[in-house]
């Protein structure tokens, strides 16, 4: 299985930049045999051009959500991000509009995508650190890739 592991953020907005920091992490730890390790700060449809020619992909990325805990990860599927399909102008496009997009031209998608989202408390601030909560949630994100990956090779 080609596997894609591909960390989204802005290195220069606090938590922003943790799914690029993990990437970095995954670098350092997994081989390209196991998986292709990417970072980039593009969204939308520049994602296409990454993802394009994978059998799986994962993407790591911050998230804020209304009652959720700093560090705290979810595993989640594109489909969760179905009913915030928006684009207000070609170039504000997200990511479930990017896929459907991707799907409608034919593009040769992952079959498989699963998202790690990490909570994050500060993305505002320019800064090239975490916040303490969130850099803790760093070394517990990569091993959960890792597993993600090791069952894969398993199968």
């Amino acid at each position: 299985m080609k596997t894609l592991v591909l960390g989204l953020g802005n290195p220069i907005l606090s938590d922003d930049g943790v799914g690029l920091r993990i990437a970095a992490e995954l670098k350092n730890r997994l081989s390209q045999q196991e998986a292709t390790i990417m970072a980039t700060n593009m969204a939308g449809l520049g994602l296409l051009d990454l993802l394009a020619g994978y059998d799986k992909a994962i993407i790591i990325d911050a998230i804020q959500t209304v009652d959720g805990k700093a560090g705290q990860i979810y595993r989640l599927g594109p489909e969760v991000f179905n009913t915030t399909r928006h684009a207000i102008s070609p170039h504000d496009v997200d990511f479930a509009t990017a896929l459907e997009l991707g799907n409608m031209l034919n593009l040769t998608l992952p079959k498989q995508i699963v998202i790690f989202a990490i909570e994050v408390v500060d993305v505002d601030t320019f800064s090239e650190e975490c916040t303490p909560e969130v850099r803790q949630a760093i070394p517990v994100c990569v091993e959960m890739v890792i597993r993600e990956i090791n069952e894969d090779l398993d199968a």
